[in-house]
């Protein structure tokens, strides 16, 4: 089959893959693109997981694309409305016919020469070939096939059902079961009050605790607005109401940790019953935002907790047994299904191999820029979201950068672009402020930073607007060339020779 050529190709058809066609379409009208999804089905992360629960972590109104007001009463939704709202967007702009479903992207290798990104994609176990000016990831972070789950001893040796929740099925059998989550993360917060519904009992079993965070599951400023506004100007409202308190609480959260560790303490007090440990299975040993924070819903967990339905046991695995998990204490915790949310498997550009000119780049060995791009990386774009709020305010953000690098591109008759890291004066730090277990553990995956901007993938929104909205895209780092091209034909040289 010819190689198809575009002159943007996305990577991924999630939820930024989406948001970022639909920028692309309404701000460089020109440009033809198409978006390579490795799976089936459009949605991401909102297709491929499937455990009881599934729902953000994070309010509606700023997960939700800016162009596209959320209008549901619920602002902490769940994963079937989420992925219905993507293929809404995806519908209402005419995204789903450039959509080539089943390529998984493999490889990408850019030819200054050609000022080009020659991509290889694997379909039905064939090799597929295009090219792009630009190449766009839209591809998230961590792997899709398989999350991470620890070589724990005696794992053979439990006689029921062990399943971590990136791969769940319907056939997944916890009615009337004792069941173990092991982990203390998003994914077991929101799976221990659900699972407690129907199992006999849930326990989540946690090496360290987590700081949690309650808050109800609808919005009510939101939906007051929406009664009284059209629902843009509503939309509007509640999402900068909603980016200015996250953003006050982190900032807070960096400048008085204590104190904010006492407040979050005591808010759970409120929630839990009286004599409830909460120093033994609520108190880390870190500080606020080192590692994200957990939401409960209308603090569902809390309710099991105090209900019977579920408790939190703070331990260490000594081994898996036949019929359950011995703990370090000697104690046994018995179990008919565990469920290991043990965490991602995190990597970066789902995975590809990257090459510049013939050199190879692996993705721990690349420079941020501006938290979008990657020094000496011509053409080239990726999508992360924050680490300290919803990921598609960067998401936005980055969509528009990349369309304003392009129509630039167009404006002063240049092929490609790059940033350039200068030689010295800028020293080198790791990606990410967080400890968590799954940044931890990709450290030599993950893109490296400058201490500086902007060189640097911060975490601040409201910064990171302004510059990439505001700032010139000339900014001393950013190099723009041409594609050298021939002027004369060959006939033409022979009859004019030098």
């Amino acid at each position: 089959m010819a190689e198809q050529h575009y002159d943007v190709l996305i990577v991924g058809a999630g939820l930024s893959g989406i948001g970022a066609a639909v920028h692309l379409q309404e701000k460089c009208p020109g440009k033809s693109y198409t978006i390579l999804e490795g799976r089936d089905a459009i949605g991401g992360t909102w297709d491929l997981f499937r455990y009881p629960g599934i729902r953000s972590d994070s309010d509606m109104h700023t997960l939700g694309y800016e162009f596209k007001p959320w209008t549901d009463a619920k602002a902490i939704a769940d994963g079937p409305s989420i992925k219905s709202y993507v293929h809404e967007t995806a519908d209402e702009h005419g995204i789903r016919e450039n959509i080539q479903f089943g390529h998984k992207v493999v490889g990408a290798a850019w030819s200054s020469e050609d000022g080009r990104w020659r991509v290889t994609a694997e379909q039905d176990g064939e090799a597929r070939q295009f090219t792009c000016s630009f190449l766009y990831m839209c591809s998230g972070y961590y792997k899709y096939e398989a999350g991470y789950t620890p070589d724990f001893e005696g794992m053979n040796d439990f006689n029921g059902q062990i399943v971590h929740p990136q791969l769940w099925t319907d056939d997944v059998d916890y009615n009337g079961k004792k069941v173990v989550v092991i982990g203390s993360g998003a994914t077991a917060v929101t799976l221990v009050p659900e699972l407690a519904k129907d199992a006999e009992h849930v326990v989540m079993l946690q090496r360290s605790p987590t700081y949690m965070v309650s808050r109800p599951a609808k919005d009510n400023v939101a939906n007051f607005l929406r009664a009284i506004l059209p629902d843009r100007w509503a939309y509007s409202a509640s999402r900068w109401k909603n980016i200015r308190l996250t953003s006050w609480f982190y900032k807070r959260s960096q400048a008085n940790p204590e104190k904010v560790k006492k407040n979050l303490l005591k808010m759970l007090g409120k929630h839990l019953e009286p004599g409830y440990d909460i120093d033994t299975h609520f108190t880390p040993t870190y500080g606020p935002w080192d590692q994200r924070l957990c939401l409960v819903p209308d603090a569902d967990m809390f309710d099991a907790i105090n209900n019977g339905s579920a408790s939190i046991v703070t331990d260490h695995i000594e081994r898996f047994e036949e019929h359950g998990i011995r703990l370090k204490s000697g104690d046994l915790l018995e179990a008919d299904l565990i469920v290991t949310a043990t965490g991602l498997e995190l990597q970066m550009f789902g995975g590809m191999g990257l090459t510049v000119d013939g050199v190879e780049l692996p993705s721990g060995d690349l420079i941020n820029y501006k938290g979008i791009m990657f020094a000496g990386v011509p053409n080239f774009a990726n999508t992360f979201g924050y680490t300290n709020a919803s990921w598609t305010l960067k998401a936005d953000i980055t969509a528009e950068y990349v369309c304003r690098l392009l129509n630039h591109m167009d404006k002063t008759s240049t092929d490609y672009c790059f940033p350039e890291f200068p030689d010295n004066g800028v020293d080198l730090e790791a990606n990410t402020p967080l400890t968590s277990g799954y940044f931890a553990r990709a450290v030599d995956r993950l893109p490296k930073q400058g201490t500086t901007m902007p060189w640097q993938l911060t975490h601040d929104y409201l910064s990171d607007r302004k510059v990439l909205r505001e700032e010139p895209l000339e900014d001393g780092n950013m190099r723009f060339k041409a594609v050298e091209r021939q002027t004369e034909t060959a006939i033409e040289k022979v009859l004019n020779p030098v």
